[in-house]
């Protein structure tokens, strides 16, 4: 059985539509508003979504109490939020994950496949990328805390 093999590039519009490419946000909210409204949000591309996973972040921040409609807390194809109250710990778990990643060690890897016709797609994970948006990430977290406001994770 011949498997093709194929690269993930974010410029090729067939590979966007894929439900295996995969982009999410991180909106700045506050529960405790008797309406919902956004009053900052953080994009996560296909490449930091797919890195978030793969780095281990996704389980890590998972020990947090999210709070979800499934009840997985922070799930990929899911929405979670994380109260102010857990956000400094939030941090903590970033800053000790990043200690993990080897910006020296780009990595190719298995976002999934399909059986017929046999198919793998990969994507190529730069580890420098990754770590500039989790510095992105941990400045808007501490934004969030000052404005003592809450995080919504949609994945």
């Amino acid at each position: 059985m011949k498997v093709t093999y194929i690269l993930i590039d974010d410029a090729d519009p067939r590979h966007r539509e894929l439900s295996i490419y995969r982009q999410g946000t991180i909106n700045r909210v506050m529960l405790e508003d008797s309406g919902y409204r956004v009053y900052s949000s953080i994009a996560i591309d296909a490449h930091n979504y797919a890195a978030l996973f793969h780095y281990g972040l996704a389980d890590a921040l998972g020990s947090l109490p999210f709070m979800s409609e499934s009840g997985n807390g922070l799930d990929s194809w899911d929405e979670a939020f994380l109260h102010c109250s857990s956000l400094k710990a939030m941090l903590n778990i970033i800053a000790g994950e990043r200690k993990k990643i080897d910006p020296q060690n780009p990595e190719t890897i298995l976002l999934g496949w399909q059986e017929e016709p046999p198919a793998a797609f990969l994507r190529e994970i730069d580890p420098n990328r990754f770590l500039s948006f989790l510095n992105e990430l941990s400045l808007f977290v501490r934004a969030t805390i000052k404005e003592e406001a809450d995080l919504e994770f949609i994945l």
